[in-house]
């Protein structure tokens, strides 16, 4: 079968994975985006940008980050569709049945 990479179960698994890092990553990204105060700690900042009076750079590394997992949520997202792709191929794909029929003759 031609375009035919992975079995079916490796086809679920990634779909699977697929769907779960969408959502994880999809969230993430837009609680990142909102500013979120819980995730603080996953900000890429320096000492010197939480003593600044305006936090307008903090807000900027808050979007870098949210703007990452969004990225990484599409690549999650064609990484899904091609495991739905190779599991419908793996259901298309037909085994000829096995013909003993030689040896009893």
């Amino acid at each position: 079968m031609r375009g035919l990479i992975c079995g079916p179960k490796l086809a679920a698994c990634g779909l699977v994975l697929s769907l779960w890092g969408v959502i994880m990553l999809s969230m993430l990204g837009i609680f990142f985006i909102t500013h979120s105060a819980v995730l603080i700690e996953d900000v890429p900042f320096e000492e010197a940008d939480i003593h600044q009076d305006n936090p307008q750079k903090i807000y900027e590394l808050y979007d870098k980050v949210g703007y990452n997992c969004i990225i990484a949520a599409a690549i999650y997202v064609f990484f899904g569709s091609f495991s739905f792709c190779q599991m419908k191929l793996n259901k298309r794909k037909v085994i000829p049945p096995r013909c003993d029929s030689y040896l009893l003759m």
